[in-house]
């Protein structure tokens, strides 16, 4: 095959390739929509615990489980399931006497430090304040934060599923009504819904703020992409 038959079959090949992918090409029209449903939590999970030190590791064990006891037992006063809580951080460390030191000599251990964090999950709201304030009664002095939730968001996620359709849905007709063209069928439908997000309240929030607690509302939200083909003008 001579050299001018080679740059034919180039052009043909070429050619062909334009057209398979101007029909490959996404053609219509795409758009996002997204639907919120809030509602009041009605579940709250609260991450605390005690950190003691002393000068053998022994005593700081012993100091917090002797504090962790009684958190356990307010806990049972105010009637928490043993399925809604669990221990969650356990730790035993040196502590380092840091002091500026004018010789060479090693960093020497001044004490050890002792924790022990607990995550409860309170399923009556009513008794978050009750709850807190006994457990900084007994010695709870680490707290890592106070999350509020849902025990069931799946209806709140269906009905936010309808409204990210409906929002598609409008957005869709609004874009067509602008370009001047006609809505098609709808072709394709995807979701990345997330659910929900639970509220978050740090610890250093918590420490400053007065009881009760106010819960808020907590957003179901829910994402949906639709494509839609052009229709033939009539």
């Amino acid at each position: 095959m001579n050299m001018r038959m080679l740059k034919i079959a180039a052009i043909v090949c070429a050619g062909f390739a334009s057209g398979a992918l101007a029909q490959q090409a996404p053609q219509g029209i795409t758009v996002n929509g997204e639907g919120v449903v809030s509602l009041a939590p009605d579940t709250a999970t609260i991450r605390l615990g005690v950190s003691e030190r002393a000068a053998s590791a022994s005593d700081a064990m012993a100091q917090t489980s002797e504090k962790v006891r009684g958190i356990l037992d307010q806990l049972d006063t105010l009637k928490i399931a043993g399925l809604d809580r669990q221990t969650s951080g356990l730790y035993l460390r040196p502590v380092y006497d840091n002091r500026p030191r004018e010789d060479a000599s090693p960093v020497e251990v001044s004490g050890y430090e002792a924790g022990n964090t607990v995550s409860v999950t309170v399923r009556d709201l009513s008794k978050l304040g009750q709850l807190l304030d006994a457990v900084v009664a007994e010695g709870a002095n680490d707290f890592n934060g106070l999350q509020f939730g849902l025990q069931d968001n799946a209806a709140a996620l269906a009905k936010a599923r309808e409204r990210a359709v409906e929002d598609a849905m409008a957005r869709a007709r609004q874009l067509a009504d602008a370009a001047g063209v006609k809505l098609g069928k709808l072709t394709s439908m995807s979701e990345s819904s997330q659910g929900f997000r639970p509220m978050e309240m740090r610890g250093a929030q918590m420490k400053s703020m007065d009881m009760p607690i106010e819960t808020g509302e907590i957003d179901i939200s829910a994402q949906v992409t639709l494509q839609f083909e052009i229709a033939e003008a009539d």
